[in-house]
């Protein structure tokens, strides 16, 4: 990683978004370097509550056998099938059997989706560091920087997102778990043509894993760049948003 951009969005991010929380990142690579491993927790567990560790500056290192969830260990490119019935664990449930989430209507409707479903094949053989920004060094190598942020703090991104686009949706936000929307959607964003963030955290299992008021913000790294080169020049710099980061820091 380039140590220049480091300290640079640092200094940025205090200037316009004050005491905001400061955004993770996600790669993937061979060994967990000053990274914990995280061992695989006994019961049920969903990686987004793991990542709070995270968020307060511990970093976590996952491969398939330290993932306990089942849809995690998919959407994070560990796995390539599901849980048997799944599509009724989704849907409608089976009486008698399995009591459904109820996200979807019909387990038809299930099966249809995943259909479409795209593995991260570079998980294979890897481990998936998480790590917050002010942790990064010189051998991490970013794909997704991911934002917890309440409104105020997401209506900046998204603004800033869609600061050099003609096009209006600059940001998408997909049907999925929490961990789809911030590491498997915003991972393929990062080779398209026109790279999009995502906005997520709106699955109801993840929600209690966040505070009220948060919702998230994942960016493929290029285009993250581009945002936090246009931060001097765009709306950050306006009476406006100066208001916005006082009651930011409140």
């Amino acid at each position: 990683m380039d140590l220049q951009f480091k300290p640079l969005f640092l200094e940025k991010w205090e200037t316009y978004f004050g005491s905001a929380e400061l955004p993770i990142v996600f790669y993937y690579r061979k060994e967990t370097g000053n990274a914990t491993y995280v061992v695989r927790p006994k019961g049920r567990s969903c990686i987004i509550c793991e990542l709070s560790k995270v968020r307060r500056g511990t970093s976590l290192a996952y491969n398939a056998e330290s993932i306990a969830c089942a849809g995690g260990k998919r959407f994070l490119g560990y796995a390539d099938t599901v849980r048997p019935d799944f599509e009724y664990f989704l849907s409608c449930g089976i009486p008698g059997k399995m009591e459904g989430e109820r996200y979807i209507r019909t387990p038809e409707m299930v099966s249809e989706i995943q259909r479409h479903h795209k593995t991260i094949e570079e998980a294979k053989e890897n481990y998936i560091i998480f790590k917050r920004w002010d942790m990064l060094d010189e051998t991490d190598e970013p794909v997704v920087v991911i934002f917890f942020a309440k409104p105020d703090v997401l209506s900046g991104l998204f603004t800033l997102a869609n600061f050099d686009q003609i096009e209006p949706n600059s940001t998408f936000t997909p049907f999925g778990s929490g961990c789809s929307s911030i590491v498997h959607y915003p991972y393929f964003e990062k080779d398209a043509e026109r790279p999009r963030a995502v906005i997520g955290m709106f699955d109801p299992s993840a929600r209690p894993c966040v505070p009220e008021e948060t919702l998230s913000f994942a960016v493929p790294m290029t285009k993250f760049k581009k945002m936090a080169e246009y931060m001097d020049e765009s709306f950050l710099i306006t009476d406006t948003w100066k208001a916005m980061r006082k009651r930011i820091n409140r």
